[in-house]
């Protein structure tokens, strides 16, 4: 198996070959704790999951590292609007770092209802301000920044790949192009590294600094904890499309300033939009669905990653609750199927599985691995597990050890859901089983036949049951 990327930086599919041959340095953009994440958001950790999924599938030793902004997040993107971080502290009557730990553990809740891996590195931007501090340092030491109204500013005519990410121009950058005029910028495009007094006077997190007491702005924190745990060039950086323009290309900016290494980033991947049929989800709208709503109304987490899995990370997906429907009964189908053929191959668990997929089934996981490898094709990889299980000319143990394998990388907890649905058959058939034998007990008693009640109540013993009788009936428990 092979992989290869749709890279934004040149604007083609490129064969991933990482910079050190066994390891993988991989980053992607986190989340702003001052809400819920919508299920658009939720779109890109999916994309990043099954990534990181098949980099180890191919056995690479993967370290993802995620942040969790805390700080520093302004509702443009661009230095401008209202603190997202204060603004829902003050709409709450909590403190900042409160709303954060509330929302950042909201957000885990779903990743892990999601069956999205845990990154190896999690960094909260308030645990990291030293780090950004230093790296603003070294920037401004190689002349890239100015100081004007109280704030220290990216200067990005100096920088003059600036917009090679997202094939921006310096001189198509004019005032109100792309930003609202800030009257201290020297260019329209230029972007805070650092704020003072001169903006939120009352800005509840604080630090100080060489260039006086404030915070950090948003996009230095990515490019401080990214260097920090990954170094300063590493293979991968993720996140949404959305980011392109303004904040990844800023994140290249000012870290190749830092460290003059080029290029940073050796992979940028941008996941599309989730799109409502009024539009793009917007938190700042209103106009959002959390995982959490969707439960409510009667779907199962991984019903959604399923319906996820069902387009392209690169492709818009137009959500609705009718085609959250089809990916819901088409799970259910799956279930269905994967439970016959469980049963027939006598519920083996997955560990015994391992190399069980040869022949047929080995060249499905073969188009599997193929259809991943193309750009992250989850559409293709689900169709062929489809065409798997309904292949009559495999054993059921086959197929079975080939969809478990095929899992490690979708993620729809199979092999467990199997096991637990096996569970709960064997439980009820001892329930039914036993009260059936109770039932024949209370007969006997009526019909004055003591042996054979007595014979029961042994019988039942034996199998590690207990009888109580009532003068409402007889009850029974495990022992």
């Amino acid at each position: 198996m092979t992989l290869s990327l749709y890279n934004t930086l040149g604007r083609k599919v490129e064969e991933f070959k990482p910079l050190n041959a066994n390891k993988v340095g991989f980053y992607g953009c986190g989340p702003t704790v001052y809400n819920y994440a919508h299920i658009g958001n939720l779109r890109a950790y999916v994309t990043h999951d099954i990534l990181v999924r098949i980099l180890r599938r191919l056995n690479f030793d993967v370290t993802h590292v995620m942040n969790v902004t805390d700080v520093g997040h302004l509702s443009g993107d661009n230095d401008t609007g209202d603190d997202k971080m204060l603004k829902s502290a003050e709409e709450r009557g909590k403190s900042v770092l409160e709303v954060a730990d509330f929302y950042t553990k909201a957000f885990f809740n779903d990743t892990e209802r999601l069956m999205i891996a845990r990154p190896n590195v999690i960094c909260k931007a308030t645990e990291h301000i030293g780090e950004m501090i230093s790296l603003i340092k070294r920037i401004e030491a190689n002349g890239y920044t100015y100081l004007s109204g109280g704030n220290l500013y990216f200067d990005i005519a100096k920088f003059k790949s600036y917009g090679e990410l997202a094939n921006l121009r310096l001189d198509e950058l004019k005032a109100g192009a792309r930003t609202e005029v800030d009257g201290f910028k020297r260019n329209p495009g230029d972007f805070v590294l650092w704020f003072t007094k001169s903006k939120f006077e009352n800005q509840a997190l604080q630090w100080d600094s060489p260039w006086g007491r404030g915070y950090p702005g948003w996009h230095i924190e990515c490019s401080a904890m990214s260097i920090k745990y990954l170094g300063e060039q590493f293979d991968i950086h993720s996140g949404g499309i959305d980011h392109i323009q303004i904040h990844h290309t800023n994140e290249i900016a000012q870290s190749e300033a830092a460290t003059n290494k080029h290029p940073w980033v050796k992979y940028w991947v941008h996941n599309e939009f989730l799109v409502l049929d009024r539009g793009k989800m917007s938190k700042s709208t209103g106009s959002f669905i959390t995982l959490q709503n969707l439960i409510d109304a009667g779907y199962d987490p991984l019903d959604y990653r399923y319906f996820l899995l069902g387009g392209h990370y690169r492709s818009q997906l137009q959500f609705s609750f009718e085609s959250l429907d089809g990916a819901k009964n088409a799970r259910k189908s799956l279930l269905n199927i994967l439970k016959a053929l469980y049963d027939k191959a006598g519920k083996p668990a997955a560990d015994s599985l391992r190399g069980g997929a040869t022949g047929k089934a080995a060249e499905y996981i073969e188009v599997f691995e193929t259809a991943l490898g193309d750009n992250l094709n989850t559409p293709r990889a689900l169709s062929s597990l489809w065409t798997l299980i309904k292949d009559n000319g495999i054993p059921a143990r086959g197929i079975i050890a080939a969809v478990f394998d095929m899992d490690t990388v979708l993620g729809l907890n199979l092999e467990k859901i199997l096991s637990a649905a096996d569970q709960t058959s064997v439980d009820e058939n001892k329930k039914a089983g036993i009260e059936a034998l109770v039932l024949r007990r209370t007969e006997a008693k009526k019909a004055k036949d003591f042996k054979t009640a007595d014979d029961i109540r042994d019988e039942l013993k034996q199998k590690g049951v207990i009888l109580e009788d009532t003068p409402k009936g007889t009850i029974w428990k495990l022992i």
